[in-house]
């Protein structure tokens, strides 16, 4: 009965909060530009506009840089690699790659607690229905492991597998140490390459992003391959017997 109150509370804050944003977003100008101005943002795919926006605010420009993180999260799926690049232009790679990566697993778990307390409905509204769906076939077909292998893949929304996620069975500490443990080969390579870049780098980073991406998939079906190759072997000995 406890548990029944306090989800239901919980659920009842959450909205609250969800409701009072959208209502300043629509009547409240300032909220309005600003929302605007960081969706606007993103959409250039250009981190040397997200670096000069997060470097306006001086001293504070962690806690910003933290809270855009955030922010992507929430209103998945919008290019966390921005700030990841952002944060080590500005920052240096390993102290950029600590705030990007402490950043992210607070956004993994805002969306983790969203998905857990409001529901399915809810979250597909915030994100896809059809995304939803895409991982939830995901965690079907790779189990236990799914969490992992999906951090190691950068073409898989980080964001929709942290809202996913909070929709099954899974306990908050296996989903928290695997998404910590998956997102650091990443973070690290994309915060390194972030401080190197110039604008006429990107190219170079396009081409490093894509033999990562290309390499992490090889392992897996590789692995894959041989787990299959394992099963069938198994059931074909438990044939003969």
């Amino acid at each position: 009965m406890k548990n029944i109150l306090l989800k239901h509370k919980s659920k009842i804050i959450l909205l609250g909060i969800i409701i009072l944003f959208t209502l300043l977003y629509f009547f409240n100008p300032s909220v309005n530009e600003l929302v605007n101005t960081i969706s606007a943002m993103f959409a250039t795919g250009d981190f040397e506009v997200v670096r000069d926006f997060i470097d306006e605010y001086g001293t504070y420009a962690m806690l910003v840089s933290a809270a855009l993180m955030v922010f992507q999260s929430i209103m998945a799926p919008l290019p966390a690699f921005l700030i990841t690049f952002a944060n080590a232009n500005l920052f240096g790679w390993w102290q950029g790659a600590i705030l990007s990566w402490s950043s992210a697993m607070l956004g993994a778990s805002v969306c983790f607690y969203i998905s857990r307390i409001l529901g399915r409905d809810i979250v597909e509204k915030l994100t896809s229905k059809t995304g939803l769906d895409s991982i939830d076939d995901f965690f079907e077909k790779y189990g236990k492991h799914s969490i992992i292998i999906a951090r190691l893949l950068p073409f898989i929304s980080f964001d929709l597998v942290s809202y996913a996620a909070g929709l099954t069975s899974m306990k908050f500490i296996p989903f928290f140490i695997a998404t910590g443990i998956g997102q650091l080969p990443a973070t690290i390579i994309y915060s390194y390459v972030g401080g190197m870049l110039t604008g006429g780098a990107q190219l170079l980073v396009t081409a490093l992003l894509i033999l990562f991406a290309l390499s992490i998939l090889i392992v897996l079906v590789k692995n894959i391959f041989y787990s299959k190759k394992g099963n069938i072997s198994k059931e074909k000995r438990n044939e003969k017997v």
